[in-house]
């Protein structure tokens, strides 16, 4: 299967730049998975789509402002970091810019020196190990410091830094947002819970690999970065009590997918885990657990769109998303959402 068959034409201008007012306002695609029929809807009626017993199944990562914009020690030339990954050793897997600044024992300062970086190896990929030092919190350091690290294709500055959060963010470790998450209120999620539905948080900290292009012809050569991700014994019981009783395992957004399908065993059942997981879903996977997938419309040729293509088929997703653009639907991730059901 060829990267160059998940293509499609989007104008620029239908790429959101800055979140709607209001969270669960945006336009909500429904897409019936097996016949490809559309409905078009507001995303607060996705709780007409979800019954009693059912399980909605959200990640609940927070982004960490993981931008910083610094000097180097000796010479004051500019530098920026992206930070990736933080490695057991408390060293970070971090993007440079520019990366010819940032040779091993080459040292950064940020915030006037409040916090000092030394780069300790380089990956690869060109991205870099980095050691911190500094005194205080480094959460706290990076919360002053940093700012939220938006994808390449937005422009505008955000004015407010938790509209790049989902409103039940609660773990920090993510480079960017579970961003089909950014549709829930919580006066959408109470009335979810009120209705019967079981809601369970998994953990997945999204790396950039999540905007990084698929540069392989054939997708079955492209290797995914590795993420880190926690499944809770109470998560994996209400996922796997709402199986058995034959309801529906709702995902929001493809990282919580990633994660319940990376945790879960040969025969189907979701287990108490934590770990890493590299998953690539495209089409012809055989889904363990997952049933339905709330989702944004992502970038043409993206690992993403080929995870939304295997619940699916591949020519209904091209097509609805032929649909969003002749309905000027919002793209990516400030944009509007899709309901595989």
């Amino acid at each position: 299967m060829k990267t160059s068959d998940f293509n499609y034409y989007l104008p620029e201008e239908l790429i959101a730049q800055v979140p709607i007012v209001d969270r669960d306002n945006s336009k909500l695609m429904v897409i019936d998975k097996k016949s490809g029929e559309i409905e078009h809807k507001i995303f607060k009626n996705i709780i007409d789509y979800l019954d009693k017993g059912d399980c909605l199944v959200l990640n609940d990562t927070r982004v960490i402002p993981a931008r910083l914009i610094g000097e180097k020690i000796d010479s004051g030339g500019k530098i920026e970091f992206l930070l990736l990954k933080r490695n057991e050793d408390d060293t970070w897997e971090t993007l440079v810019k520019p990366g010819k600044r940032a040779k091993i024992g080459t040292q950064f300062s940020f915030g006037q020196e409040k916090l000092l970086a030394e780069v300790k190896d380089i990956l690869e990929d060109g991205s870099r190990i980095v050691k911190f030092k500094y005194n205080g919190i480094f959460e706290e350091i990076l919360d002053e410091l940093g700012n939220m690290p938006l994808p390449p294709y937005i422009t505008e500055k955000l004015e407010d830094k938790d509209r790049y959060q989902t409103v039940y963010s609660k773990h920090n470790g993510s480079a960017a947002a579970p961003t089909a998450g950014l549709h829930f209120t919580d006066e959408l999620l109470n009335d979810i819970k009120k209705k019967g539905i079981e809601i369970a948080f998994v953990t997945l900290h999204v790396g950039l690999g999540t905007f990084r292009p698929v540069k392989v012809d054939d997708i079955e050569n492209h290797k995914m970065h590795s993420e880190y991700y926690t499944v809770t014994k109470e998560a994996a019981d209400k996922i796997n009590y709402a199986k058995e009783n034959g309801k529906k395992v709702i995902c929001v957004g493809t990282t919580s997918c990633r994660t319940i399908e990376s945790a879960s065993d040969e025969n189907g059942k979701l287990v108490e885990k934590k770990g890493w997981t590299d998953i690539f879903i495209y089409p012809g996977y055989k889904f363990k657990i997952v049933d339905n997938l709330i989702t944004n419309f992502h970038l043409p040729e993206s690992t993403l769109i080929m995870l939304v293509s295997a619940l699916s088929d591949k020519e209904k997703i091209l097509h609805a998303y032929e649909e969003a653009v002749k309905n000027r639907y919002r793209f990516f991730s400030f944009g509007d959402a899709m309901y595989l059901k």
